[in-house]
């Protein structure tokens, strides 16, 4: 009997990360640093919470179905903002609202893949992707990417094939930190126009990129929607991860293949929650703008404390957005270190094994470290702990 849909891909690895605290415990002057998720563990500011709960109270439409690509008002205002960062023109029917930027991309990849098909992933990949891949049974293609984690194009391009659909990008990159130049995005536009492919571009942490200004200029190509879908979420720039909402833009045809999806799997998106988009899109501006400010130092602080773990052979190969993505210095495989360091240093971090594909050696001496919940001062911590490490 052939395995099921869910048997085809491998644990959750958040999940599987969890399970390695169990049976362990930390002292209170050495608790446990977790740096495994790419998730804000603050709530939202309270202003946000108060109209929340207002909207909650007040409103009966807070707690019905709305509409299955999200709630116009949403949707429209989402269109105006990305036409002025990107300096296009979006339209708020070429944009959906999804429970979370993983339903996204998920609904993307149904309505543009059949069985046997093949999405090209640049490799270190972000696991949900190639977890959604899998259950899809559409083959998750890994291009490899060089010192500089940045994928390549002509490489990219000798592994098209008829059954390629789409080719995926995140950016700035989870796992790997690195913001992809505006060149190396328009030259990937270019390779999927020319093909008649699809390009996903998940721009989750774009609130969080350390460059002024639009990233790429996709928005103002000709008929840019019927080759990108670009995919985002609001969970990071307004801390509203329990509430589940993310969005695309792509071209209304590709919605209209998408709402079937969206409709049987969750209906709508939550009412509350894209009632707190709205709201912190038109309000909250400026406390993004700090919130970025703050990403942004602990990324110096990271690259300011470097220097010390260079010096006992580690190596920063990639930092941006949430992420420091770093080679260890030590003869074992990462995943193996992963797991000694709860016990031998109170720290939970993801090992790059998790974001590679199985028996990959360079998965095998990489770790992806999360910081955006640490201030300098738990860097500093963090790196405390890692120095002079032996295994």
């Amino acid at each position: 009997m052939a395995p099921t849909r869910t048997a085809t891909t491998f644990a959750p690895p958040v999940m599987e990360a969890r399970r390695w605290l169990e049976g362990v415990t930390f002292s209170p002057d050495r608790p446990l640093i977790n740096v495994s998720q790419a998730a804000p563990v603050e709530p939202p500011p309270q202003a946000l919470r108060q109209a929340m709960a207002d909207f909650a109270l007040t409103e009966d439409s807070a707690h019905l179905y709305g509409p299955v690509l999200g709630n116009a008002d949403l949707r429209a205002e989402l269109a105006a903002q990305i036409s002025r960062h990107y300096g296009g023109a979006v339209g708020a029917a070429q944009v959906a609202i999804t429970s979370g930027c993983n339903q996204a991309f998920a609904a993307t990849i149904s309505a543009i893949t059949g069985e046997g098909d093949e999405v090209i992933l640049p490799t270190p990949w972000y696991f949900n992707h190639k977890m959604w891949l899998d259950m899809e049974g559409v083959r998750a293609v890994p291009l490899a990417t060089g010192p500089d984690l940045l994928p390549d194009v002509e490489a990219a391009r000798a592994l098209i094939t008829p059954r390629t659909r789409a080719i995926a990008l995140v950016t700035p990159n989870n796992p790997g930190g690195v913001e992809y130049p505006a060149e190396l995005v328009g030259a990937f536009y270019d390779l999927a126009a020319e093909h008649g492919l699809r390009l996903l571009l998940d721009e989750t942490y774009r609130d969080f990129d350390s460059r002024s200004g639009a990233p790429h200029d996709l928005f103002t190509r000709p008929d840019w929607d019927k080759t990108l879908v670009h995919l985002y979420s609001f969970s990071k720039a307004y801390r509203l991860t329990g509430h589940r909402v993310g969005a695309l833009a792509s071209d209304t045809g590709l919605l209209a293949e998408i709402e079937k999806f969206l409709d049987t799997v969750a209906i709508c998106p939550g009412q509350i929650g894209q009632h707190a988009a709205l709201w912190g899109m038109r309000n909250l501006g400026q406390w993004v703008a700090g919130e970025r400010d703050e990403i942004l130092d602990r990324r110096a602080a990271i690259a300011e404390g470097m220097p010390a773990l260079a010096a006992e052979g580690w190596k920063l190969l990639g930092l941006g957005a949430y992420f420091a993505y770093l080679e260890h210095p030590f003869d074992i495989p990462s995943d193996e270190l992963a797991r000694r360091l709860v016990r031998d240093a109170g720290v939970l971090v993801l090992p790059g094994t998790m974001f590679m594909p199985e028996g990959d050696p360079a998965g095998a001496r990489q770790l992806r470290v999360a910081f955006a919940n640490l201030d300098r001062a738990g860097i500093g911590q963090l790196f405390d702990r890692f120095k002079g490490l032996r295994f």
